[in-house]
């Protein structure tokens, strides 16, 4: 568990930090390297208070922009846009996490330790300062970093000149970041603009035989010789990665806030299907219509990415599948900062290893139970149509039927919305499977087109935006991962 306290400017308060086993925040920079922790004054009461009133003064902002509007598909509070929210401290710069990962376990690659990783990110937002998000949730030992740097990229490996910005820990540039645990950066001096590329350079020094990462990254990345590589030009990185490892998140301090959508799911929603390096999930294309520089400000949103391919609502396989929604529902929807919507795809691959539809109802209840739990909207999506394999025996095709039944009837009165995802991409002809023009090929993941189609069938009217948007012109964002 990573926790934040403080605001920009305030180094140490932004460093690696997790709840010691007497309820105190434990922060740990190159003094892991010795085994030592260093206890900070501050109670885990005190700071839940603190978090609790944030949200409480949030909340009645938002609340007195809500309206409630029924239709067809939901009938929870729907943003209204108008004034931003009042208050002193309501539309105050602060800190947005503009892009993220859905990590799970993978096994490390032979020579992986002793090499320098340079990741490229597309953050959503634009603002003056940076914080990078590492985890090593899945390692079985102590990840040791050496260095790590941020830069605009200039493209493939290479950094813009002038760029290259150091990132520390608590004021020191190595960490060990333990077992389970995550580390948040101290704040970075890096401008960003919104959808401008970021390399993110990491230079593992040890490394656990289980690593954290997001494989399916649909984004080249590099991976340099031995040594450390992290203010390195691109020819120090003779090879490509098309995963990101560690690198689970990156913040932005933006002028006003800008809240966020979480989008969870399988390879559906990590894109699998459209090509690599052009940002064509259907989140992409989500971001790229509530981010048009002809729409109301208020209905601007980052769109962040949770899905995980193989991805499954009612089991956990770390290594194969990731962690069930429930399970990673910390790290996917209370870590990011400025998160308030989430929007749910999944099922399709516990279908097909046998769940019917009461064990994936009841899957889907227990997580909109936990996401209105946490004062955030959720809404459901119908399971899109397969023919492929096992997504498509005459079984597997009823449960699906009667789990998107029970999602059209029911999922608008325990939910802040429905979005038919199944009707968007079907075949007119026939309505379990995909259209021609939106099957990638294989008969289960989209295409292009049907991913846009996907994000077509989200009503952003129903979405929360960001309301604080609404008195003061915000750049255009150009959205990816």
């Amino acid at each position: 568990m990573s926790l934040v306290v403080g605001g920009p400017g305030t180094a140490s308060a932004f460093g690696f930090k997790r709840l010691g086993s007497r309820g105190r925040v434990i922060a740990r920079g190159v003094s892991g390297l010795m085994g030592r922790r260093h206890r900070r004054p501050v109670e885990w009461r005190t700071i839940v208070d603190r978090f609790r009133l944030g949200v409480a003064v949030t909340a009645t902002c938002v609340a007195g922009l809500a309206l409630a509007v029924p239709g067809s598909y939901g009938v929870g509070p729907v943003a209204q846009a108008g004034a931003a929210p009042t208050g002193a401290m309501a539309c105050a710069p602060t800190w947005v996490t503009g892009w993220q990962a859905a990590p799970q376990a993978a096994p490390r690659e032979a020579g992986l330790a002793g090499t320098t990783l340079r990741m490229i990110v597309h953050p959503q937002v634009s603002g003056s300062q940076l914080r990078v998000r590492l985890s090593n949730a899945y390692g079985g030992s102590g990840l040791e970093i050496g260095a790590v740097s941020v830069a605009r990229s200039e493209g493939g490996a290479a950094l813009a000149e002038g760029t290259q910005r150091t990132v520390t820990f608590t004021d020191e540039p190595r960490i060990v970041i333990p077992a389970g645990d995550d580390a948040v950066s101290d704040p970075v001096p890096l401008h960003a603009e919104a959808g401008v590329p970021i390399a993110v350079s990491v230079f593992l020094t040890t490394v656990p035989d289980t690593i954290t990462r997001h494989s399916v990254a649909l984004q080249t990345s590099y991976r340099s010789g031995p040594g450390d590589a992290t203010r390195a030009d691109a020819a120090a990185f003779p090879d490509s990665i098309g995963s990101w490892s560690v690198l689970t998140g990156l913040d932005v301090f933006t002028t006003r806030p800008v809240n966020a959508l979480v989008a969870v799911g399988d390879s559906i929603t990590d894109g699998v299907g459209s090509s690599v390096g052009v940002d064509q999930r259907w989140t992409d294309a989500l971001a790229r219509r509530l981010t048009d520089p002809s729409a109301d400000p208020v209905a601007r949103m980052v769109v962040l990415n949770a899905g995980i391919s193989r991805n499954r609502l009612l089991g956990d396989d770390p290594e194969r599948d990731g962690d069930s929604p429930l399970t990673r529902f910390e790290r996917d929807v209370l870590a990011p900062s400025g998160a308030t919507d989430v929007v749910l795809h999944i099922g399709t691959n516990d279908i097909a290893v046998g769940h019917n539809a009461i064990e994936v109802v009841d899957g889907l209840r227990k997580y909109v139970a936990r996401v209105r739990a946490e004062g955030r909207r959720i809404y459901l999506t119908t399971i899109t149509p397969s023919a492929a394999g096992a997504h498509g025996t005459l079984g597997a095709t009823g449960t699906r039927n009667s789990v998107n039944a029970w999602i059209r009837a029911q999922g608008p009165t325990m939910s802040n919305g429905v979005f038919d995802f199944a009707a968007a991409v079907a075949d007119p002809a026939d309505r379990d499977r995909l259209a021609p023009q939106f099957d990638s090929g294989d008969g289960l993941h989209l295409s292009a087109a049907g991913y846009q189609a996907l994000a077509d069938a989200v009503d952003i009217t129903r979405l929360s935006g960001s309301p604080c948007l609404g008195s003061a012109p915000v750049a255009n964002v150009t959205p990816g991962q």
